[in-house]
């Protein structure tokens, strides 16, 4: 039986206002007091997850930034792979002058937007993680965990995921972890990775693991875990790009706390 269990978090673990419900966090202190390890593998920012894990109060590993950070249950960072200063550079520079898009930036502290969205605040209820505004023409480029754009466009996105991808080629990772949220990291990163090395901390392997998620941010994950399981209502490109993986229920059911506590708990 698995021993970690890792978890995506908007659009699978929590609902759709962004909550943890009750019986999820019952669920995962149950799962925590009969000896299974949790996993919050987002693309949240470690401080933004803290607040959520706090809520949950069960001690776990985060996975966040898609994986370009680690912290373990004390809040050690215990892995940490940014983007390389010149790309990001580079990549603001490809996108500065189009007034469509709204661009982010994780740091190891901060969350930094070019402008402020106060739409984004519902995401951080929970965790009260808030942002900051950085100038275009003077971007931070040190200790940058990821890089996104969000624009409610998908078709308009993937322009540029497909520029990213020819411009930088594998000095990047490049993912969308909703469609409307194109995301880039340093080479290699991804949650996948970063799940194998948790494992590893921990004395075990991918086969140990069982996963979920929804997004394309979540495939190298769902891939590389024992057993993978997607969200029903997940992007029509993970579902695609995983065509024999189990499809369970919606994150407004609580899908994945019923799956555990069908399967892991009796």
């Amino acid at each position: 039986m698995f021993k970690i269990v890792a978890s995506d978090l908007d659009g699978t673990l929590l609902t759709p206002d962004h909550q943890i419900a009750p019986y999820t966090r019952d669920v995962l202190q149950r799962l925590h007091a009969k000896g299974e390890h949790f996993v919050f593998a987002t693309g949240r920012h470690h401080v933004d997850v803290a607040g959520i894990r706090e809520n949950v109060g069960i001690p776990a590993f985060m996975i966040t930034s898609n994986g370009a950070r680690v912290h373990d249950a004390d809040d050690n960072l215990v892995f940490s792979a940014n983007v390389e200063p010149e790309l990001v550079s580079q990549i603001i520079a490809l996108v500065k002058d189009d007034t469509t898009l709204t661009c982010h930036m994780y740091r190891d502290h901060d969350w930094l937007l070019s402008r402020v969205d106060e739409e984004l605040e519902k995401f951080h209820t929970e965790s009260g993680f808030s942002f900051a505004h950085f100038d275009l023409d003077t971007p931070p480029v040190e200790n940058v965990a990821k890089v996104f754009f969000i624009r409610h466009d998908h078709e308009y996105l993937t322009r540029y995921e497909k520029l990213f991808k020819e411009t930088f080629g594998d000095r990047i990772s490049v993912a969308f972890s909703t469609p409307f949220c194109l995301e880039v990291m340093g080479a290699g990163v991804s949650k996948g990775i970063a799940l194998e090395a948790v494992a590893k901390m921990k004395g075990y392997t991918l086969d140990d693991c069982v996963a979920f998620g929804d997004g394309m941010n979540d495939v190298e994950m769902l891939e590389a875990a024992g057993k993978g399981l997607v969200m029903a209502t997940a992007q029509d490109r993970v579902k695609a790009a995983l065509p024999d993986h189990e499809v369970i229920g919606s994150n407004a059911d609580e899908s994945v706390a019923k799956y555990l506590d069908q399967h892991l708990l009796k």
